[in-house]
Order: structure tokens, then sequence, then C-alpha cells
């Protein structure tokens, strides 16, 4: 649908990228290269909403000292984005739709008649249908906006993806913080991949962003620590233990998918998003050892390195 003109309603959790699927519309479009002009109907006062999207003259209101001009006029022959158009007041439904339909609307305090080409993609998290069966939104206006509708899936629901999105996010924070960023521990995708992710995808950019902030040696650190989520872990199970022993055992594991190994780059540290030092103070407080002899290991007392000795905590 994006090199039609038809209008486009864009549904969604927040952060699930409604916006880029907008520009996207746009950009696919025939109208790319003219002008794409957003607004956030959620972000303005009511009061001054009405003008964000018609404009005014001058004196229209108290302290409207200049005339301006609207969206739908900046938006004149590209495409105007309507972000969180659940949000609009009834007071205001009505002229959109005039505009959606007639192409053409006033400014504030002009009875000059303005005739526009605009194309609109409207977003929204909300539900517009129960809305309109509680009355707080037109139903008209709904059945205008719902020409085609877009579906984004919340990002817990395209778990396959998350690894691309990583990758993709890693290269943007790297390139714009001048950083190098060589590797990306498996341990740290899966707690990406396992993560609920309420926020969706700009949670998981923000998360990235975070991380690629706090690498110091080209591995991008888990910026959601085994701590943190063994915590929660142990919270939900409400048992003392689950903790010490989550991350008992998701060392093990990581140290025997290293072959016992700690630094380095394919060492227990890297797949954990650890400095060394760190993982080996959390090895001694774990009671996790090398054993005497390689042959008889104990599941609880591992290899970790040939110079490395680790004594079990006498906590």
């Amino acid at each position: 649908m994006a090199p039609t003109d038809s209008t486009v309603l864009v549904l969604g959790e927040t952060g699930t990228g409604k916006e880029l699927i907008a520009r996207a519309i746009h950009n696919l479009s025939t109208r790319c290269g003219r002008p794409f002009v957003k607004l956030n109907c959620s972000a303005i006062p009511l009061d001054l909403l009405e003008s964000e999207l018609f404009g005014h003259e001058k004196g229209a209101f108290t302290g409207a000292i200049a005339q301006k001009i609207g969206r739908f006029e900046m938006a004149d022959s590209g495409t105007l984005f309507l972000d969180e158009i659940g949000d609009m007041p009834l007071m205001l439904q009505p002229k959109l739709l005039r505009v959606l339909q007639e192409q053409e609307f006033e400014r504030l305090g002009s009875g000059r008649t303005h005739h526009i080409n605009v194309r609109l993609v409207a977003a929204t998290h909300r539900n517009l249908e129960e809305m309109v069966a509680r009355n707080e939104f037109r139903s008209d206006l709904y059945y205008r906006l719902n020409v085609f509708p877009v579906v984004l899936p919340p990002l817990r629901e395209r778990r396959p993806d998350i690894p691309q999105l990583v990758e993709h996010f890693v290269e943007v924070f790297a390139r714009k913080m001048d950083k190098r960023i060589d590797h990306v521990p498996q341990a740290t995708v899966d707690a990406f991949v396992s993560h609920s992710w309420p926020g969706n995808v700009r949670e998981l950019q923000n998360l990235i962003e975070r991380a690629v902030i706090r690498s110091t040696d080209g591995v991008l650190p888990n910026p959601l620590p085994i701590s943190d989520q063994g915590a929660r872990t142990a919270t939900r199970a409400s048992a003392p233990n689950t903790f010490r022993d989550s991350n008992r055992t998701v060392i093990l594991q990581a140290l025997r998918a290293a072959g016992w190994v700690i630094g380095g780059s394919g060492g227990a540290a890297v797949r954990l998003g650890l400095k060394r030092t760190t993982l080996i103070a959390k090895m001694k407080k774990l009671g996790i050892t090398r054993p005497m002899h390689q042959n008889n290991l104990d599941p609880f007392t591992e290899t970790v390195e040939s110079d490395q000795f680790l004594r079990p905590s006498t906590e």
C-alpha cells in the first residue's frame, strides 16, 4: 500500500516502532523527497493542538502575535504523521475528518479556505474500536482512518528478530560513540531473547546504548545483569537459595562451554558479559574451584584456568 495515497492506521504498543513504519511508508511512496511532517497528539496541550494542526492568523487569540503555519500546510504534497491519534480531543475530530474528506481547512482566525494535498498516516497504542463503543472517539473518523491498518506485534512476539536488532543497534551506537565492539557474547544475546521487553524495541535500543557506553574492552556487556535476573527469579520463587543456585548454574554452563577457560576472547567471562576479575570473584563466593584431578570432575568443582586455583569460600 505504500505507493498509494491511501490513509494508513498503524497500531501497536508503545515502543514497537510506529514512527519508523510511517517513515518507511513515506519513503516507499511517490511522495518520497517531499515533506514528512509529524505531530504527537498527546504531547500538545488541548488549547494549542488546533493551532498546531491548522495554523492561525495574527490576533486570532491571546498570544497570537504572528501568523503561524500549521502541520497540514507544512505537509502539503507530502505525508503527515499523526502519532497517538487516540488522544485527539473529540472537539477537534470533526475538523480532522473534514480535512481527510475534502483536503481543505481554514486557519484559526481566518475565513480563507486552504486546499492541500496531504497523505495521512496515523498511529496509536489505544484500541480505537473500544473507544468508539465508549463514545470516546468518533466512529466516522475511525472508519476514515482505518482504510489500511498495519498492526505491529510487540517484541516479545518476534523474538527471532532480537539478535538482528541487537547487531543493528550495536553498530549504530558504536559508530556514534566512536567505539569498537568486536564481540557480543552468546549469553548476552540469550538474555536479550528471553527478556519480556515491556518497552519493546525502544527499551532494547536504550539498553544497547547503555551497554555500548559501559564497554571498555570491545565486548558488549550484559545490561541485564545475571544478579538482577537471579534476584527476580528468587523473589518470584520465594526460595532463599534460588539466587545463589541460579548463578552457580549459569557460571558452570559458561565454564563448560568455554572449556574451563576464564579469560580471553572465548573465555567464560566474555560469554557471561563480565570482566575476568568479576567472574573470579563470583566463583570464589560460590565456592567453584578447580579439581585436583581432571578425570574426576565434581559437578560443582570445575577447571577454570591452569594458572588459577580457587579455594571454596569459607562463608
